[in-house]
């Protein structure tokens, strides 16, 4: 398809690139790849990098080249990625199966999740990571004394939350971390 000297509107004549190219350039990465979908993903990312660098890739000597190389290359390079993932897992092993939250977690994320989304964060950075307040400060970007506020308003919301899940569940109440001062 030759493109140079054509002066229409650059979108309408990528429009007219695409449909006459993007069959060709798919069946092409379906041979390469074996998989309709990958192909399918490479070549549509191909075509978005075209239209990217339209000025450019027009004047190619030829722009459905430029655009099966792009995909032959991205299709290669996820292969290389999923390569690479899959030796990653071979040499440590397959992940832990995952274990089931106990009742008085599942009780207690209920709790933090019907929190404001500041003092969730904050007592979870807090006392569930360990973090000191200075750096859960520094995380969230909000200032110590806020974090404090947060800390204490949540955790008031909390007991609130918790009273009658506490008998039920078993928790006697959110420890506060290590030796850290509290608010």
């Amino acid at each position: 398809m030759q493109l140079r000297g054509d002066a229409t509107d650059p979108a309408a004549e990528f429009d007219r690139f695409y449909a006459a190219s993007v069959a060709a350039v798919t069946r092409q990465l379906f041979a390469l790849t074996g998989d309709r979908a990958e192909a399918e993903d490479v070549v549509a990312e191909a075509f978005e990098r075209a239209w990217l660098r339209w000025s450019t890739v027009r004047a190619a000597d030829s722009p459905e080249a430029w655009v099966r190389t792009v995909a032959r290359r991205l299709a290669v390079s996820r292969w290389r990625r999923l390569k690479n993932h899959s030796r990653a897992w071979l040499r440590i092993g397959s992940p832990p199966a995952p274990v089931e939250p106990a009742p008085d977690h599942l009780v207690l994320i209920a709790a933090l999740q019907a929190l404001p989304r500041a003092q969730m964060v904050a007592i979870v950075l807090h006392h569930l990571a360990d973090l000191p307040v200075a750096q859960v400060a520094a995380e969230t970007g909000a200032s110590v004394s806020a974090v404090k506020q947060q800390l204490v308003r949540g955790r008031a919301a909390l007991a609130v939350s918790l009273a009658d899940e506490r008998l039920v569940a078993g928790i006697s109440r959110i420890e506060p971390s290590g030796g850290e001062e509290q608010p």
